[in-house]
């Protein structure tokens, strides 16, 4: 059998393109989607370099200072005695489980080199790597422990399939963790249970996609909704943002009426 490449999708489906334009697709960018994730969880996969330059994988956990991953590292570990000989390094940062496969959830790789924070800067670090692990307590102050600050240079963010994106580090140092998206599940649940026909208008009037038949939101963020939409040309995703961003969750509520508003308008 001959191989496949994307180019040759095969028998798999194809994704049916909206019919009208989507009223407005704002989500975060891929600086916020990143420091969203990074302060989502405490650990990580850290990737360092061997005395005889190999890569070496290993799990670590880590705080975060503004945007700057702390991490605590026993010096008689290998990935301790890396860093101390050659401080390059990235962290691979996978979100929560929100999707049955895990090539569908989002994941950010930040890469840069290490440094031993001094002065002000180190108190703030400890403390950020304590709030965020608090088993660290038996160790951090061990001497055969080190604090290490990622300092970023580089930022790859993917939200799934066909979705990824570059971020430049002043950009991921500026953006916020989203105040939405690590706690819409509850909200994401109840709009599928309970408003199912304010998801179909909305896909329907807002997301570009007149022909749905049914819709699911898939996410929630500070600038809208994402939507899995059934059409009879196939499943697709589609974006329905709010008149304007949020900043809480107290929020969601009124701007997913107002977005049915809207979407059901004559």
């Amino acid at each position: 059998m001959a191989s496949r490449d994307h180019g040759d999708p095969g028998d798999a489906p194809s994704v049916p393109p909206p019919l009208n334009p989507v009223v407005n697709s704002a989500r975060p960018s891929a600086a916020e989607e990143a420091r969203t994730i990074a302060a989502s969880t405490n650990t990580a996969t850290l990737a360092s370099l061997t005395a005889a330059g190999d890569p070496w994988a290993s799990f670590v956990t880590y705080g975060l200072h503004g945007g700057a991953p702390v991490l605590c590292l026993s010096n008689m570990a290998e990935h301790g005695r890396n860093l101390a000989g050659d401080q390059r390094a990235s962290l691979s940062i996978v979100a929560p489980a929100a999707e049955g496969d895990p090539l569908a959830n989002g994941r950010i790789t930040l890469a840069g080199v290490v440094e031993r924070p001094s002065g002000d800067e180190e108190a703030a670090a400890r403390q950020a790597h304590l709030d965020a692990v608090p088993a660290a307590k038996y160790y951090v102050d061990y001497g055969d422990f080190t604090l290490w600050v990622l300092r970023v240079h580089r930022v790859r963010w993917v939200g799934g399939y066909g979705r990824m994106d570059s971020a430049t580090a002043e950009d991921y140092a500026a953006a916020q963790p989203d105040p939405v998206k690590p706690t819409a599940k509850d909200a994401i649940e109840h709009l599928n249970a309970d408003h199912s026909a304010a998801l179909l208008a909305m896909a329907q009037t807002l997301g570009g996609y007149p022909d749905t038949t049914g819709a699911t939101c898939t996410g929630a963020d500070r600038y809208g909704l994402d939507l899995r939409v059934t059409t009879e040309r196939g499943v697709a995703y589609t974006r329905v943002g709010y008149a304007t961003p949020i900043d809480s969750m107290g929020e969601l509520r009124a701007a997913t009426v107002e977005l049915t508003r809207r979407a059901r308008q004559p």
